[in-house]
């Protein structure tokens, strides 16, 4: 295998929440007279920390969000991982593969530490991580598309991150992890390779992922 460490996007990746936390971003804003549909929410947040939602909207509308908008947004997405969320179909296999390997492996998120922590433990994939393998944009300055994140969980893992690999499903995670100077692999479950552009590769199901790595299951 020619990486050293794994960096998994989270939402997406790991866990299937992007459905979820969409449409309940695309119910909110549109609540608060910002009318935004699951696609809209898909194509301008997705795989961005949430002060991208409130610059966006500012730009567009003049307006600013409610100051409880963020903590408000994570009661409802978190409420709603409660009732629905569920692994990645294959994610564990995946995992399974690279701890029998000896290979290292970590998760980044634009989401908060609470919400991924929620994320996994509603999953059933809170075993897999070690609270030092798990990396939010809350820990840097900027968040996706700068390769701030990558970069600081590659440093933080001990790695360099020419020997670094990425798995994310969003645009601005890709163009992060290339920025990064990492090879990073789409995983187009929700979105087409053409609208993830700039990745090394892509794959669209989870299982597949231990033979680009050259690891057997």
């Amino acid at each position: 295998m020619g990486y050293d460490l794994v960096i998994f996007d989270n939402d997406g990746v790991l866990v299937d929440s992007e459905p979820l936390a969409n449409n309940v971003l695309a119910g909110y804003l549109t609540e608060l007279g910002h009318p935004t549909t699951y696609e809209e929410s898909v194509r301008d947040y997705m795989g961005a920390a949430v002060h991208r939602v409130r610059d966006l909207v500012q730009e567009r509308t003049g307006e600013r969000l409610p100051v409880d908008f963020d903590e408000t947004l994570h009661a409802r997405t978190c409420a709603a991982f409660e009732q629905e969320l569920k692994p990645v179909p294959g994610v564990e296999e995946v995992l399974g593969a690279l701890t029998a390997h000896g290979i290292g492996y970590c998760l980044v998120s634009s989401g908060s530490h609470e919400r991924i922590r929620v994320a996994h433990r509603v999953a059933g994939l809170d075993g897999w991580f070690e609270e030092e393998w798990i990396f939010s944009a809350d820990d840097v300055g900027e968040g996706n598309p700068a390769p701030d994140l990558y970069l600081h969980a590659a440093r933080q893992m001990g790695v360099e991150p020419a020997r670094c690999v990425v798995i994310d499903d969003s645009p601005r995670g890709i163009e992060a992890a290339a920025a990064a100077g990492m090879d990073v692999y789409g995983y187009t479950a929700l979105l087409p390779a053409e609208q993830l552009p700039g990745a090394t590769g892509y794959f669209g199901d989870m299982m597949q992922l231990p033979l680009i790595l050259q690891l057997p299951v």
